[in-house]
């Protein structure tokens, strides 16, 4: 149930608001409805974005004799009121602002009483002209007149009268859904004012607002579910946010704000949607009480419960509307608050009978489809009828297929509480597991005896016992154990193939690579796989030959993978589709895996948080290759904060070790550092697949440090180290980086590795290693257009950079110049990166690689003593190195030294 949050005590502190054109506009301290609006609860103050089209629009139609005016249409809280004052502080005329109110509605005039002289107020006529004659005493007055749909009929009269005889121009505002006077109405119709729909905010400046107010950014899932629960209303988007951040389920997490669990609905919203509320009448009002147990309803079902009248008069109120899609017809409420408002409204017992009679409703129809059963399920859940935890446990994993976590988990300890026996705590194991909660998951398996099990139940049991003990907990020993004990008591083959498929799993995490492989295809290969099996094997493959070489090998698989309707696992079938993403990736079809990581990142609920994570690290891995590195340090940054549990998950580290490399390319050298300290968080055999990533990962740390010598030598390290496992793909992308940080003894190797590599790529990488052996610059040009129409744009800028000292060398001035604008060029698109070659090529300066990298550490504030340290020499040698420098480039002391670096 959603909380309704106490409104804060404080007075608003006013807000300058600037509109197009760079005027500040007078303070805004009211909403809509005229109360004090407070912003104590937020980091900074609520502001409003500027809508300059419409801004222009109202202006103009206020200083243009050609027209009366204009009137301003829209949903209460898009900000009707708000831009109309804008405009109107500043101009040079006049203003006179007609508050209307339901109060003032029922008083003839009563709009414009305070302009009633006293001896006017008992003849009608004689107020009409009292108040026309006060309200214009100024000569080119504008009548602001807020709230139009509230204004008496004669209040109204005067204000067309004012229109038609060019008096005043007029400012009016109108909310939609609600009936107008005739007199205001026929302004716009009759063209005496201009009517201008004001739409609600897209999703983009939604977005903007938010992150202008909290001063961090959003996760790209909270986003979606703020806008589509908002509906673009800033008004309701304020309160959101403010209920969110009051109940703390608005939170940062390292930067990032990310929305989970119930939103409280502030009181200030709460009162202005009850207000409409009370005047819809009883037959509306139970539409919406009957929506608000089970948002969206098929229109039959609720005509059904409430009559077909009911329905259509709801709707024509605009507080719900009528939405069609795959042949069905539903009725949902216009802004999901409202439906939160409206649920505070209805009690507990109410609301369970209510669902009881819902659920009588549905129970004879099609439960087919895992919407159906996730639907009645949940309304089962909290209704006044018996449970069936069949039910129950079908929606449960439906829930969990479909990677939403808290909901599974809801599902499945309702039946789990209610006897539902293995098959639920399997299932809520699961959800657990997947959201951080481990220990947790593994308490409530450890509840049931092995031996007491038939093997069907054995392998449901161990299979999850064995993952979560393997990559949540890092106990090896233990998972191969439970492992050897299923393998031991499980004969059934299809059985078997399940238990063979998840140790493949583990092997290829702890980079037993070829045994992995081996037995995961096996499993792919048999026909009498069963669903489960066929998931865990297509993961452990996704991961495993992209790195082996055999990116292309994939496809099939993920084909496969994305043409089944079900995984018994969504979280293992969103890991499949990552692989598919890394292997696209690492065969060099960086167009393809592009689109399919777009695909893969649809999600819908604020519940599928692990998956969307996931979804946004293949967005990562495709912008760190493409060299867009504030993209991929976006997409990582969102992700490791959506990760964020109790206990850290495993599949924060492959985006670890890629947000370093980001932040490396970038420069950033203490945000690299920062990451690969998290990163050591999950190391282990179970995490040995990593190991390569992580070692280049420290090379390009020390490319940024500018030691370009230890770049290359952990870049060597990590090839030797991919290479004893049959990771070929790292292998030969770490070559790589160690040729474009200056190692030219590789091009053999490279050309070696390049054969066991499936894709164009690899043989690109032995192309440029041969151009740098050779030292040959129209070679290295070649290879920069390559890599550039392949995608990998920090490549071709490193291979074109590589010609510039060549060129220097041979005194040959203009191709020098030629191929630095050419890198620039490249560079630019890679938001500025630079590498070991980028940094001699742009600023070649007469001092030596480790005279270079110990004037950077000095400009990071070490000491000598710990420059040598850092750098195994001794003190002397750091000092003569400095000292040595200092005479090339004409510095005074290690200070101006650093600074010239």
């Amino acid at each position: 149930m959603i909380a309704a949050a106490p409104a804060h005590p404080s007075r608003a502190t006013a807000t300058p608001v600037r509109p197009r054109g760079g005027r500040v506009a007078g303070p805004l301290r009211c909403d809509e409805a005229g109360r004090e609006l407070d912003f104590s609860g937020m980091g900074r103050p609520w502001q409003l974005l500027d809508r300059p089209a419409e801004y222009d629009a109202v202006r103009k139609a206020l200083t243009n004799g050609d027209t009366g005016g204009v009137i301003l249409v829209g949903a209460a809280g898009v900000g009707k009121t708000t831009l109309a004052r804008m405009v109107t502080e500043v101009l040079s005329e006049p203003v006179r602002w007609v508050a209307c109110t339901a109060s003032s509605q029922a008083i003839p005039l009563g709009a414009f009483a305070p302009w009633i002289a006293a001896s006017a107020s008992r003849d009608p006529l004689a107020s009409l002209h009292s108040a026309r004659e006060n309200v214009l005493a100024q000569p080119d007055t504008v009548i602001g007149v807020d709230d139009a749909h509230l204004l008496d009929n004669l209040s109204a009269t005067l204000v067309h009268q004012i229109a038609v005889d060019h008096g005043a121009h007029i400012v009016a505002t109108a909310r939609t859904g609600e009936s107008l006077p005739d007199a205001v109405t026929s302004l716009w119709k009759d063209s005496y004012v201009e009517r201008i729909e004001l739409a609600p905010l897209t999703k983009t400046e939604c977005v903007a607002l938010v992150e202008a107010v909290l001063g961090g950014t959003l996760e790209g899932l909270s986003a979606d579910v703020m806008w589509e629960s908002s509906g673009g209303n800033p008004l309701f988007l304020r309160n959101l946010v403010e209920g969110g951040v009051e109940a703390g389920t608005l939170t940062d997490v390292n930067g990032v704000w990310q929305l989970r669990g119930p939103t409280a609905v502030p009181s200030g919203l709460v009162e202005l949607l009850d207000e409409r509320l009370s005047r819809v009448g009883a037959a509306v009002l139970e539409v919406l009480e009957t929506l608000a147990v089970h948002d969206p309803l098929d229109i039959d079902i609720l005509s059904e419960l409430v009559g077909a009248a009911a329905v259509d008069a709801a709707e024509a109120t605009g507080l719900v509307r009528i939405t069609s899609h795959n042949g069905v017809v539903d009725v949902r409420f216009s802004h999901p608050l409202l439906g939160e408002v409206v649920r505070c409204r209805v009690g507990t017992a109410a609301a369970r009978i209510r669902r009881g009679r819902l659920v009588e409703t549905l129970q004879d129809r099609d439960a087919s489809t895992p919407a159906h059963r996730i639907r009645l399920a949940r309304l089962c859940v909290d209704s006044d009828r018996p449970l069936d935890i069949a039910l129950l446990i079908d929606a449960a994993k439906d829930a969990v297929s479909l990677a939403n976590l808290p909901l599974g988990e809801l599902l499945a300890r309702a039946a789990s509480e209610r006897g539902g026996g293995l098959r639920a705590a399997e299932l809520l194991s699961r959800a657990l597991l997947w959201q951080g909660r481990p220990q947790d998951a593994d308490e409530i398996l450890a509840r049931f005896d092995p031996d007491r099990l038939d093997p069907l139940q054995l392998v449901q049991w161990g299979v999850v016992r064995a993952s979560l003990r393997f990559w949540s907990l890092g106990d090896v020993d233990h998972a191969g154990d439970l492992v050897e004990m299923l393998r031991a008591r499980v004969d059934y083959p299809a059985l078997r193939l399940t238990v063979d498929a998840a140790a493949a799993a583990m092997a290829v995490h702890e980079n037993h690579l070829a045994e992995g492989i081996e037995a995961a295809e096996r499993v792919i290969a048999d026909p009498d796989s069963p669903r489960q099996a066929v998931d865990f094997a297509a993961f452990a493959l996704g991961l495993a030959l992209p790195v082996a070489g055999r990116g292309a090998d994939f496809a099939p698989i993920a084909a496969r993978s994305r043409v089944q309707q079900k995984s018994t696992d969504g979280i293992i079938r969103l890991m499949v589709r990552y692989g598919d993403v890394l292997a696209l990736t690492t065969i060099g079809d960086l167009d393809l895996a592009e689109q399919r990581a777009t695909e893969y990142r649809e999600f819908s609920s604020a519940g599928q948080f692990v998956g969307w994570a996931i979804a946004r690290i293949a967005d990562g891995v495709v912008a760190t290759y493409r060299g867009r590195f504030r993209e991929a340090i976006t997409a990582f940054e969102q992700a490791l904060a959506a990760l964020n549990a109790e206990s850290s998950l495993p599949w924060k580290l492959p985006a670890r070790l890629l947000l370093a490399r980001a932040y490396a390319a970038l420069g950033e050298v203490e945000q690299a550092e920062r990451v690969l300290g998290d990163a050591e968080e999950h190391s282990g055999p179970h995490m040995a697949l990593h190991e390569p990533q992580r070692m280049i990962a420290r090379a390009w740390l020390a490319g940024a440090e500018h030691s370009a010598h230890s770049a290359v030598e952990l870049a060597r390290k990590a090839a030797d180290l991919a290479h004893s496992a049959g990771q070929y793909a790292m292998e030969a992308e770490a070559l790589h980086h160690a040729t474009r940080f200056g190692d030219r003894t590789l091009a053999a190797r490279l050309t070696t590795v390049a054969g066991r590599v499936q894709g164009p790529v690899a043989a690109i990488y032995a192309r440029h290693a041969a151009a740098v052996a050779a030292a040959d610059p129209c070679a290295l040009a070649a290879v920069s257009g390559e890599f550039e129409a392949a995608g990998l744009l920090l490549s071709a800028a490193d291979a074109q950079a590589q010609t510039v000292p060549i060129y220097d060398h041979a005194g040959q001035r203009r191709p020098s110049a030629k191929a630095t604008a050419r890198m620039m060029a490249l560079v630019a698109r890679c938001d500025g990166a630079g590498t070991p070659a980028i940094t001699a090529a742009a600023h070649p300066l007469p001092i030596t690689e480790r005279e270079r990298e110990i004037a950077a550490l000095i400009g990071r504030g070490l000491s000598n003593r710990a420059i040598a340290e850092r750098l195994c020499v001794s003190v002397r040698t750091v000092e003569g190195h400095i000292y040595r420098a200092c005479i090339k480039l004409d510095a005074s002391d290690r200070e101006q030294l650093a600074e010239l670096i």
